[in-house]
């Protein structure tokens, strides 16, 4: 998690809270918080004790100790990373899309409130239109973006790149550093989801964290 100065923790503090109420309006349930603290207090408030939780891979998650604090919390945890082969992490990852809660960041979201995520394998997308009765959305002000337009082109030219690098995944962007169009069998790129709307109203919850978390 990067340290950032006084006047974007301020340019943060002023967005936030005007994101909140485009989501709202969306029917997002929405909260912006100056402090990873805060945040990670009030994700861990929306969970129930005892029921269900599974998670999209997400460097925001693991940052902000959020994750951690799951694994180790009282839930019935659908942990796909202690899968011992590839077929039984694809069976848990379907475990967690009927799961009570499902916890994930975005790619991007835009001023105006609509939330854009881009998969390789489509666990995430999917769980933001269809399974989880409850999903939370943890995303940092640096995801941000002024309009629909903007946010599609964060998530194909800033995240894919840097995730293709990550995961190392050989796909022209991870050469490149930004989105060549490819159809690469390894595509990180395969499915787009664009939420304008959470059905129904308030299943789909965002936390906005005046910080710069993930990519």
């Amino acid at each position: 998690m990067e340290n950032i100065c006084k006047p974007k923790q301020e340019a943060y503090d002023n967005l936030g809270p005007l994101v909140v109420k485009a989501l709202k309006a969306r029917h997002f349930d929405s909260w912006y918080f100056s402090s990873v603290e805060e945040a990670k207090e009030k994700v861990l408030s929306l969970i129930e004790k005892g029921k269900s939780i599974g998670w999209g891979g997400s460097y925001t998650l693991e940052q902000t100790g959020i994750l951690e604090a799951i694994k180790n919390g009282d839930y019935k945890v659908i942990d796909r990373d202690n899968a011992n082969n590839k077929e039984e992490r694809k069976a848990i990852q379907k475990q967690a899309l009927i799961a009570d809660y499902f916890i994930m960041s975005a790619n991007a979201i835009s001023q105006d409130g609509v939330i854009v995520n881009l998969d390789g394998n489509g666990n995430r997308a999917a769980a933001m239109v269809y399974g989880p009765d409850n999903v939370i959305v943890v995303a940092g002000m640096n995801k941000v973006c002024k309009t629909v337009e903007d946010a599609v082109n964060r998530t194909r030219n800033i995240a894919a790149p840097i995730n293709a690098q990550r995961f190392d995944i050989k796909t022209p962007c991870k050469t490149s550093g930004s989105c060549e169009n490819c159809k690469s069998e390894r595509s990180i790129c395969a499915s787009m989801v664009i939420s304008r709307l959470s059905f129904p109203a308030g299943k789909i919850k965002v936390i906005l964290i005046g910080k710069e978390l993930g990519f």
